[in-house]
């Protein structure tokens, strides 16, 4: 009995996703509610699980093609039946960026660069997966691009030996550039001066492929572990069918390694500077940490950026989080922080300060008559801004939703470049790590940034009474060549008072 595969319901609003990722092939066995394959859309990632126990029989939708919902995604033959190989022109589904996989020599195909996304023609080869002679399932990751503003997978565009790199670690490639090139199964792998690899054996290489195409590691797994040096052996994977999760990978890289043997006794003492050299470790900078550069410093060349500072009491915001928070996450199934609270001060503070969620362009000046809020989150890569859109017509849970998903989301490395750009305003939270107090950078062509900091116990003077408070130090930064010392103020003090008083809030004051 055949059975059909399709998109599941994505959410509200949401109408259409890309195919990221397969996990199985046409032919393999899958079990019920296995994972089958994965799509992303411009809010969350879906994984769409097998509605039955049976054979993979026909891959519709290939990786980065875009569907609607219920669209099909494949067919699934039920029960232990062998099901015939999908027709070429499936089971090798089209990879992004290529009509077909490109042929080269008897049976080799060539491993091209796959689509990079609007206005991007280039990227540079972060991590090879593979090594020259090791043997690949198909859609198995073999490799990931960066490029100024995402992270990119290349999936294998069909099964057999990888038989050449073209494109080492740290090369820079142009969008139509050629990869790898993989060739039959039996083939025998000739490595270029380039790979710098020796072919692994036979068995070995097989063994791995098989097994990695049972069991496709979570993306964000393959990269921290290529990042610290592991190999998946060394990972005790928790997720299912003993998929390696990135949570995994960071307790492995948390676990002390066994204490090494004494070091023999140390050579005479070279100089000092051939002594620090040999103790330096020099990395290149990723593609996005690179933008990150270039932006922060056209941020503090182009603007006529400006800090101003205040402080907050956050005695009346903690007691009414303390009451409200249990029935807030009951209700709403989101826990109750702090930055709903000063995202909504922001939004009443912009409202009266419009200049400070406008922009410049050229000779004008760009009023925004809604409130795309970017909030700063760190993340294993770098700093990234994804944006709640049209937050200033969010509730208190809508916010702190959004804000938890696409931190995680950031963290895993899935934001789109959609949910990154277009913010008016910018909330940076430095007290997390600790921080007292800073002057943050802006986000270009945005005016303004407010930074939050540690809340610290501190004596306030209160009606002629030294008390202990919580206290925050606020920071604005903003372009002094469209926002006015004044204006600049009055957003600060604005966002004080509804923080200090969060009654101002419900009452729009």
């Amino acid at each position: 009995m055949s059975i059909e595969v399709r998109v599941p319901t994505l959410g509200e609003s949401v109408t259409e996703a890309t195919v990221a990722t397969w996990f199985k092939k046409p032919g393999d066995a899958v079990a019920v509610d296995e994972m089958l394959c994965e799509l992303e859309t411009d809010k969350v990632t879906v994984e769409v699980p097998s509605p039955a126990a049976g054979v993979l029989g026909e891959i519709v939708v290939g990786e980065g093609e875009t569907v609607g919902v219920d669209a099909l995604l494949a067919t699934l033959t039920e029960g232990g039946a062998a099901a015939a190989p999908a027709p070429a022109e499936k089971a090798a589904a089209p990879q992004p960026g290529s009509d077909t996989p490109a042929k080269g020599a008897g049976d080799s195909i060539d491993v091209m660069v796959p689509t990079l996304g609007e206005s991007v023609t280039e990227a540079t080869v972060a991590t090879w997966f593979k090594a020259v002679g090791d043997a690949v399932a198909q859609d198995e990751m073999l490799c990931e691009l960066e490029t100024d503003k995402v992270s990119v997978e290349v999936p294998a565009p069909a099964a057999g030996i990888l038989t050449e790199i073209v494109a080492a670690e740290g090369t820079t490639v142009d969008a139509s550039a050629k990869l790898a090139v993989i060739g039959a199964s039996g083939a025998t792998a000739s490595a270029p001066a380039s790979a710098g690899a020796q072919a692994a054996p036979a068995a070995q290489a097989t063994a791995a492929a098989g097994k990695a195409a049972d069991i496709q590691n979570a993306p964000s797994a393959q990269k921290l572990m290529a990042e610290k040096g592991l190999t998946p052996d060394q990972v005790q994977g928790t997720g299912r069918d003993g998929r390696i999760m990135k949570e995994d990978v960071m307790k492995a890289v948390a676990t002390p390694a066994p204490t090494a043997a004494p070091a023999p006794a140390a050579a005479p003492r070279a100089p000092a500077p051939v002594e620090d050299a040999a103790r330096e470790e020099r990395v290149k900078m990723t593609r996005l940490r690179q933008t990150i550069a270039r932006r922060l410093k056209d941020a503090q060349n182009n603007a006529a950026m400006l800090t101003t500072y205040n402080e907050v009491d956050m005695t009346e915001v903690m007691a009414l989080r303390n009451q409200y928070k249990d029935a807030f996450e009951k209700k709403h199934g989101a826990r109750l922080g702090f930055m709903s609270f000063f995202t909504k001060a922001c939004v009443h503070a912009l409202k009266e300060v419009p200049e400070v969620n406008a922009e410049i362009d050229g000779t004008d000046v760009v009023y925004k008559n809604f409130v795309h809020m970017g909030i700063a989150a760190g993340t294993p890569q770098g700093l990234v801004v994804p944006v709640i859109r049209d937050v200033d017509q969010k509730s208190f849970a809508e916010i702190e939703k959004e804000i938890a998903e696409k931190g995680r989301r950031a963290r895993d490395g899935k934001l789109s470049m959609a949910e990154m750009q277009g913010g008016t305003f910018t909330i940076s939270n430095g007290g997390v790590y600790g921080s007292l107090m800073s002057s943050p950078i802006l986000n270009p062509p945005q005016s303004g940034i407010l930074g939050m900091h540690k809340i610290q116990d501190r004596p306030m003077a209160i009606n002629g009474q030294v008390v202990i408070r919580p206290m925050m130090y606020l920071a604005l930064s903003y372009d002094h060549r469209i926002v006015d010392g004044k204006g600049a103020v009055t957003f600060l003090v604005r966002v004080k008072d509804a923080l200090e008083d969060p009654r101002r809030l419900l009452m729009d004051l």
